[in-house]
């Protein structure tokens, strides 16, 4: 049994599909101060984390990723957590996904071969995702990095990791869309605000977003937009307390409209500065905003 710290280090496992940003992730984790220790066996995680906690000036944030290079399987996976769990070692599951033409591309591009056999990359690909499917369900985060460039996956991490030390409770991403380019995929509460008369149809606001004073007056101008607010924002205060005594720490809510430009955005926003307001830490962002 590993011997917990008196103070444990706050530790983020990074696995996921290959292909999906794993170097990525861990390299933004270690410009934010983590310690970040690569294909790292599972079973070997718990003593190691715990020496690295312990240690006299040990680190006190550890990232340790795994993937099938570890042999990993849910099951050995599940077991290191625990151990960590009953060490007194909070730990995060951070799991990095992409849909399966962005990660046979990838693959493509860098002439990398995949790390799983089978009869051709996408079948590959597919044979992973099958074998991922258990540890992404147990992950406390997962990103879609299908339409994120390295940029936009150091925001999204920052926003998540970067006070993780300080933070003790609930972290939350909001994320504006537009379902024109498809719902996301990855979401714990999804809200459709097409219900509300579209600033594209204003030729001033066209070209404006949801973060321009003008289209969020058009916005909150209808009393449904008030309305809607309201109510989200009363349960989500409901919520998020119930979460955070059950243990979830994070929690991602997808804003959708039709292009994800005007009324998603501003919607977004205003929910953002409500959870701020409650002392919740939020990060908000868009997906489908232009220059986003």
């Amino acid at each position: 049994m590993v011997a917990a710290p008196t103070q444990g280090p706050n530790i983020v496992v990074i696995t996921g599909l290959s292909g999906a940003g794993r170097s990525n992730a861990a390299n933004v984790l270690e410009d934010i101060g983590y310690f970040v220790v690569d294909n790292l066996p599972v079973d070997m995680m718990p003593e190691l984390v715990a020496r690295l906690g312990a240690s006299e000036g040990g680190e006190r944030r550890i990232a340790v990723v795994v993937d099938t290079r570890s042999s990993m399987t849910p099951e050995a996976l599940e077991n290191a957590l625990l151990e960590m769990q009953r060490a007194g070692l909070p730990t995060t599951v951070l799991f990095l996904d992409a849909d399966v033409r962005t990660l046979a591309r990838r693959f493509e591009e860098t002439r990398r071969p995949h790390p799983v056999e089978a009869s051709s990359l996408v079948e590959s690909i597919r044979k992973e995702r099958d074998q991922f499917e258990d540890i992404r369900a147990m992950a406390h985060v997962v990103v879609d990095t299908t339409d994120l460039n390295v940029h936009d996956l150091r925001g999204r991490l920052r926003g998540a990791f970067a006070d993780a030390e300080t933070d003790t409770g609930m972290r939350v991403d909001v994320t504006s869309f537009g379902f024109k380019r498809g719902p996301l995929r990855v979401v714990d509460l999804m809200f459709d605000v097409r219900f509300l008369p579209n600033p594209y149809w204003v030729p001033d606001l066209r070209s404006k977003t949801g973060l321009d004073g003008e289209v969020r007056d058009f916005v909150f101008s209808h009393p449904e937009a008030g309305d809607f607010l309201a109510r989200v924002t009363d349960m989500l205060d409901f919520l998020i307390p119930l979460y955070i005594a059950e243990g979830k720490s994070y929690l991602t809510i997808g804003i959708g409209c039709t292009g994800g430009q005007h009324r998603s955005v501003a919607l977004a926003e205003a929910i953002g500065d409500h959870l701020r307001e409650e002392g919740i830490s939020t990060v908000v962002n868009h997906r489908d905003k232009p220059d986003s």
